[in-house]
């Protein structure tokens, strides 16, 4: 058995893939499970390091520390080359990325009982959307913390061509695919031929059409539905006495995983009193101070992505917010967490639709649609996609799990 593994580091979920021929790939990360959540807690009681469901329990615990989530969203932005404060100490955005691959590849190994030596690692079809430059420097910085980590020898997969070998592992006759890969920052999509004889081949770039994505993903259908359901609880949309809105970029960091420190800050602190003395509606903003100043910010956004995945099932959402002052349960609705991302939702449709121009290919030619990626059960999303090709079979894959598995095979092929 071959000592490369595949590397899906998510925005919200990673896994490792180890291809072994009749055996599962993705090897346990947690608890038995083969997720890890994308979650770090410094835990400042303890002066100890938590990763993944561990990390979220702590801080839903009440320890004091600092918890960070959606540490992909970091690559190719200035924000890679910088630092954040930690426990008193200043911690660049490179080493706690490697802290976390590092987790990872050694969780990996432990389970494993071998060390890997290589590694396929999955990357979006765009790290950063326009800028070409970016998007390199975003796929170097992550080979070079993978190679700090011990990984020797290393290349990258597009995570949807990627999720498309586990797929073509399942199928036996020959399918033009679109694979759509809706993950936590970004939705990737690729049109390829497979088929079980296209399988044996080690080179395929001739069966892949055309790949295309945005980022756009679960992180901001997150942070749009808290910015329509949740913020106006805190005083967003109201008024100052001046009747100018009270500035809502406050709201903005606390609805964006990666920024809702920023809003910690005493900078912050300081101009949100300046702010209330000038509010028509002092309730709303006595509850943005009182989730500011017991900094449960990470705690509200995991609420909402809670009443997210609901209402990907179901038509309503109930969502206990003990910690807001006052308590209150909120009632979340489908049609208006589908007003909330419609402009989202519409952005990826326009890939979706430039994917098939750029392929020169109708609707009527694709065979199959492939969902994949943490967010593919939104339901407006897979509405919108279904009705751009009706007649394509629409086949489920594993949310969490094919595109670690689909790296899986790509290293056993380019390694072993």
């Amino acid at each position: 058995m071959t000592n490369a593994c595949g590397v899906d580091f998510g925005t919200s979920n990673s896994t490792v893939g180890w291809h072994r021929p009749g055996r599962p790939a993705l090897l346990a990360l947690e608890d038995g499970k083969p997720t890890l959540p994308s979650v770090v807690f410094f835990n400042a009681d303890e002066e100890r390091v938590y990763y993944g469901r561990a990390a979220l329990d702590n801080y839903l615990q009440g320890y004091e520390g600092r918890l960070m989530r959606s540490l992909k969203s970091l690559l190719g932005t200035e924000l890679m080359e910088g630092q954040t404060e930690v426990m008193g100490r200043a911690l660049p955005f490179r080493m706690l990325l490697a802290q976390f691959i590092a987790e990872l590849k050694q969780r990996a190994e432990q389970t494993a009982g071998r060390a890997f030596d290589s590694a396929v690692l999955g990357r979006p079809v765009f790290f950063v959307d326009g800028d070409a430059e970016a998007d390199r420097r975003a796929e170097d910085t992550l080979r070079e913390i993978a190679r700090s980590v011990g990984f020797a020898n290393i290349a990258f997969q597009y995570e949807p061509i990627a999720a498309a070998f586990d797929y073509e592992s399942q199928i036996a006759r020959e399918e033009l695919v679109l694979i759509a890969d809706i993950g936590g920052g970004t939705s990737d999509f690729s049109l390829v031929r497979l088929s079980p004889r296209r399988a044996q081949e080690v080179e395929r770039r001739g069966d892949i059409l055309a790949n295309g994505g945005v980022h756009i993903g679960g992180t901001d259908f997150d942070k749009y539905l808290s910015l329509s359901g949740v913020m106006p609880l805190l005083g967003l949309g109201s008024r100052l006495v001046n009747g100018s809105e009270v500035p809502s970029g406050y709201y903005f960091n606390l609805a964006t995983w990666h920024t809702i420190n920023q809003a910690y800050t005493q900078k912050v602190w300081l101009q949100l009193k300046d702010v209330y003395r000038e509010a028509c509606d002092k309730a709303a903003l006595d509850g943005l101070l009182h989730l500011i100043a017991h900094r449960n910010g990470h705690w509200l956004a995991l609420k909402v992505e809670e009443g997210k995945i609901a209402l990907s099932e179901d038509e309503r959402a109930e969502l206990r917010l003990d910690r807001l002052s006052p308590p209150r349960v909120l009632s979340l609705l489908c049609p208006s967490f589908d007003a909330a991302i419609a402009n989202l939702v519409s952005g990826i449709e326009q890939t979706v639709s430039a994917l098939l121009r750029d392929a020169g290919l109708r609707a009527d030619d694709v065979d199959t649609v492939f969902f994949t990626g943490g967010s593919s059960g939104v339901r407006l999303l897979r509405e919108r996609i279904a009705a751009l090709l009706p007649n394509a079979r629409r086949v489920e894959g594993d949310r969490f799990g094919s595109i670690g598995a689909g790296l899986a095979l790509d290293a056993a092929r380019k390694f072993g």
